[in-house]
């Protein structure tokens, strides 16, 4: 799973990048801070199974900190995108390459009203222009792609195919082809669509392939009356209000052994005595996380994850009794999939040949026998039983 940060040059794109990965990068008040990609792991959190097992998880692929299980997730932070990038404006070729691969785009905005869309220094700037801004350049970019092959998909009767092998490298599928079409109200037989069709297409395409969430940053500096205005103007886009500046000053403090805090908590503990520029700083992130019920930045990593990629965690085991895998370790992995996928998916998530064999699944918790196409539930923990070994 790929979570790209994206949005207008000096939003605190990799403020937020490195609140969420502690990875250090250039981090500075002007735009094009950004030149080439960073690349980071962060961790989608959720209550671990096990929570009420009466047991002690020993995890292989994530870890976990207190009943809270931490999923890693790959993060990319990239140039900020300005008006005209598809163009080639600004550092426009690089970025739309750079998400290419992204499953999820995370776009901040400036939530206090201080930078324009430019990235330059305002007061009273609209937030929201930048999402719409945003969305127009990817919509472009992606609707040269396909006008500049119109002739070769007007050939071919089967056009979710032709399209899905024009736009491999952007990872869509035949089913997001064919819903992006559905609600534009075209037909995928001979493509011949002109612009304006295109950009329809492309517009419902990237809302399939390339889901988006708003990180209001900077919320610090902002007024509720903006933040309130900014979601209602981006109605149907999720919108969490986050501080990626006070993520990162509260995770140096914990690094350095001033406080006690972990990402997501709504307060923290201070270790030792602290300098007076130290104690100011620590009042002023402790006043807000405690007022808002966090940073955001957790908050907004999860609504990525679970929310707008639709995902759950399972945990496999292999002995139901102790919720264990082969060599006695519990609950070992928790693993992401999508709402709706089935015991046999999970199967085949851990092995094809397991899912070839297998004959049924059971619940670990009630110890019931489950047939293949159970719908897997969140936190559920599920044997596979397999002819095959």
């Amino acid at each position: 799973m790929l979570i790209a940060i994206v949005g207008a040059p000096n939003k605190g794109k990799s403020t937020l990048f490195s609140a969420m990965t502690e990875v250090e990068v250039p981090i500075a008040d002007y735009a094009f801070t950004t030149i080439k990609p960073n690349i980071g792991v962060a961790y989608a959190t959720t209550e671990c199974a096990e929570v009420g097992l009466g047991v002690k998880c020993m995890p292989r692929n994530s870890s976990c900190l207190g009943g809270t299980r931490r999923i890693p997730v790959n993060v990319i932070d990239v140039a900020g995108l300005v008006p005209g990038a598809h163009l080639g404006k600004g550092m426009g070729n690089q970025f739309l390459n750079d998400i290419v691969n992204a499953d999820v785009l995370v776009q901040v905005v400036d939530a206090s009203g201080k930078t324009d869309i430019n990235g330059g220094k305002a007061e009273g700037a609209d937030p929201s222009v930048e999402v719409g801004m945003i969305t127009a350049e990817l919509t472009e970019w992606l609707s040269d792609i396909i006008s500049k092959h119109m002739s070769r998909l007007e050939k071919r009767a089967d056009g979710e195919v032709a399209l899905q092998e024009l736009l491999a490298g952007f990872r869509a599928s035949t089913e997001q082809i064919k819903q992006a079409a559905d609600r534009s109200y075209l037909s995928t037989s001979n493509i011949n669509w002109d612009r304006d069709m295109t950009r329809k297409f492309a517009f419902q395409l990237l809302r399939e392939n390339k889901p988006m969430i708003v990180a209001a940053n900077k919320a610090d500096q902002a007024n509720e009356v903006a933040i309130e205005s900014l979601k209602s103007k981006l109605e149907g886009i999720r919108v969490v209000e986050c501080s990626a500046a006070i993520e990162l000053g509260l995770s140096k403090a914990s690094d350095k052994g001033l406080i006690d805090y972990i990402s997501g908590a709504k307060s923290f503990v201070t270790l030792k005595e602290a300098n007076p520029e130290q104690e100011n700083a620590l009042g002023y992130m402790h006043g807000y996380i405690e007022r808002h019920g966090g940073t955001g930045v957790q908050e907004l990593l999860n609504e990525a994850v679970f929310a707008s990629l639709s995902n759950i965690v399972v945990y496999p085991v292999e002995d139901e009794t102790h919720y264990t895998d082969h060599f006695g370790n519990v609950l070992h992995d928790a693993i992401l999939m999508k709402q709706g996928a089935t015991a046999h998916d999970l199967a085949a998530r851990i092995h094809t040949d397991l899912a070839a064999g297998m004959k049924y699944a059971v619940d670990a918790r009630t110890k019931m026998r489950l047939q293949k196409e159970y719908v897997l539930k969140h936190r559920d923990v599920i044997k596979i039983v397999s002819g095959i070994k």
